[in-house]
């Protein structure tokens, strides 16, 4: 069976990361190649694996070498290369190209002058005060990638993987699992389906009448470096060097109470369980059930359990533990927002940006099959030195949003633009130029390492610009590589409500931005409103939408304070 997409993928994402590791740099002629191959191969509709080698170079984007390694990756399982690579390589060295300040360069000099090739390493390099001593860093370059690890919380379990890359593997195995015809159903469960920022290990439930061979074909993923054990129903595997995934098979009538046990968390089970005890019940992984006579009250579906439980049903988001199982018995849990409650999308760049990779006919012809009833487009402003665009640009992207509007009658086109907030709070463009804009979206993009009172002032100021709608990924962070902006959260969302403008979440698992924490803290705000945005980049970006809705569902965000959920004459009177 040929390999899937999502694979094939995966496959090439880790062969940038080798290769950039080869040449010593970030960017070559070799990495823009496979990531050309990349973006084609994510925009494909069809399943590539089967190409011929003729195919596969007919797609715009792969080359005869790219196309080579496509064919050989769908025979084999893997990418010679890649092998022969992590032989010189080991995989933890990659981990570090994720820490800011420490590009494959640098990663190369830690290897070669202090044997540094995992973040262990690194933390001890870092305590002898060694970095300093390596061409082209010094004492503050040393400070930098310390306050980093702390910061990004690597120095509790450096085997975390951030979400977006477990979520890719999980997927890739999904993927691949539901071509094998024995899987009737399949769900991913613990921290991941609890959209945890950092995943120990990936759970995958499935159920089939045949789990012997859904487990054979487990066990011969494509990508699987370490087989960890095995048995009929069940198998754990590593992927990719990087992350342990565990595979249960089983049957279909005990689905809902498998899934619920294997989502967690630890501490929620625990409150299940004792809430069944008390009611004279049972609950573990096969059901629900009476002590007394062994009568299955509920096991096939999450909802009967509750519901025999007398509890509201709970997300996946927020079964942490805390006071969500109280909040549920008192039927005060927020409705939770849905996909299907997400009328317009607030955050859309297109290749009139640097950065874009979609056509802003592409993105709004995406935008109408996705049924949304408006869309703010979005792209950077002219601060952004290498992606925004001048005041005449705007004018001309002006120009170009009429026809669409003329073409598209059914979508409200709002032009907008995604500012850049300075140091000093200030946004790109003069106060009469910003007036030609619907949507003014405000983000962070540099000086992340500002001091907290300062960066406070900064969205301060920033938020009392009239010409700011939504204060885009108010953090700045992206999850395992950077960390957020420090600011007085209390400060900056009384602000936000004082001004009407909303705090974005942002759909990107990169970001998942305001994090949970947060935005249970803006929740008790009153009058703070939010936006869920994609901020998409190209059109396959805008499904992204289900991390974002799942992000307010963990932040018990409540479906009326979600701006771009309104109606959309609502929504227009909203934002003026």
């Amino acid at each position: 069976m040929s390999a899937s997409n999502v694979s094939i993928v995966s496959a090439l994402r880790q062969l940038v990361a080798y290769t950039q590791l080869e040449d010593g740099q970030s960017q070559s002629f070799r990495t823009r190649a496979y990531e050309k191959a990349i973006d084609a191969i994510v925009a494909c509709p069809d399943e590539i694996g089967a190409y011929s080698l003729a195919e596969l170079k007919a797609m715009d984007g792969i080359g005869d070498s790219t196309a080579r390694k496509i064919i050989e990756f769908s025979a084999n399982g893997s990418i010679g290369k890649v092998e022969r690579l992590k032989a010189k390589f080991p995989p933890s060295m990659l981990d570090l190209m994720r820490i800011p300040g420490l590009g494959p360069k640098t990663v190369l000099a830690l290897q070669k002058h202090l044997g540094v090739t995992d973040v262990d390493g690194l933390k001890t390099a870092l305590s002898k005060e060694q970095l300093r001593t390596l061409p082209g860093l010094g004492i503050k370059s040393e400070q930098k990638i310390a306050e980093s690890i702390e910061l990004l919380g690597l120095h509790s379990d450096a085997t975390r993987r951030p979400i977006y890359d477990a979520m890719q593997i999980a997927r890739r195995v999904m993927s691949e699992l539901g071509r094998s015809g024995d899987v009737v159903s399949m769900e991913y469960a613990g921290s991941l389906r609890r959209l945890s920022e950092t995943i120990g290990d990936i759970d995958i439930l499935v159920t089939s009448d045949q789990p012997k061979n859904v487990v054979a074909a487990f066990l011969a993923l494509p990508g699987v470096t370490a087989v960890l054990g095995s048995g009929g129903t069940k198998a754990s595997v590593v992927i990719d060097d990087s992350i342990q995934v565990d595979l249960r098979v089983v049957s279909d009538e005990a689905f809902g109470a498998a899934l619920m046990y294997f989502t967690g968390s630890k501490g929620h089970n625990i409150i299940l369980r004792q809430r069944s005890l008390n009611r004279g019940l049972t609950l573990n992984e096969y059901s629900l059930s009476s002590v007394e006579t062994g009568d299955v009250l509920a096991a096939k579906t999450e909802s009967e359990i509750y519901a025999e439980l007398g509890l509201q049903w709970i997300t996946p988001e927020v079964r942490e533990g805390t006071s969500e199982i109280a909040a549920a018995d008192d039927g005060a849990l927020p409705a939770p927002v849905r996909v299907t409650d997400i009328r317009g999308d607030l955050h859309v760049h297109t290749s009139w940006s640097g950065d874009g990779r979609s056509s802003l006919a592409e993105m709004l012809d995406a935008v109408v099959e996705r049924g949304l009833e408006y869309v703010a487009i979005t792209d950077h402003a002219e601060d952004l030195a290498i992606n925004g665009l001048s005041r005449e640009r705007m004018k001309q992207q002006a120009e170009e949003l009429d026809m669409h509007r003329e073409r598209l009658p059914q979508l409200t086109i709002l032009h907008g633009v995604e500012l850049n907030i300075g140091a000093d709070g200030s946004v790109d463009y003069d106060p009469d130029f910003l007036e030609m804009f619907d949507v003014g979206v405000a983000s962070v993009h540099s000086h992340f390492d500002l001091e907290e009172g300062a960066q406070t002032e900064r969205l301060l100021t920033a938020l009392a610009n009239p010409a700011v709608t939504v204060l885009g990924h108010p953090t700045g962070r992206k999850i395992g590589r950077r960390p957020g902006i420090r600011f007085d959260a209390n400060a900056v969302f009384d602000a936000a409500a004082a001004t009407a403008t909303a705090l974005e979440i942002n759909c990107s698992l990169h970001r998942l931005d305001l994090p949970a924490a947060m935005l249970r803290k803006a929740v008790d705000v009153q009058g703070v409103m939010f936006t869920i945005s994609t901020d998409s980049h190209r059109v396959a970006e805008l499904e992204n939408i289900r991390w974002g809705v799942s992000q307010a569902r963990k932040g018990w965000v409540p479906r009326e304070r979600v701006l771009n959920s309104l109606p959309k004459h609502e929504f227009l009177s909203q934002i003026g």
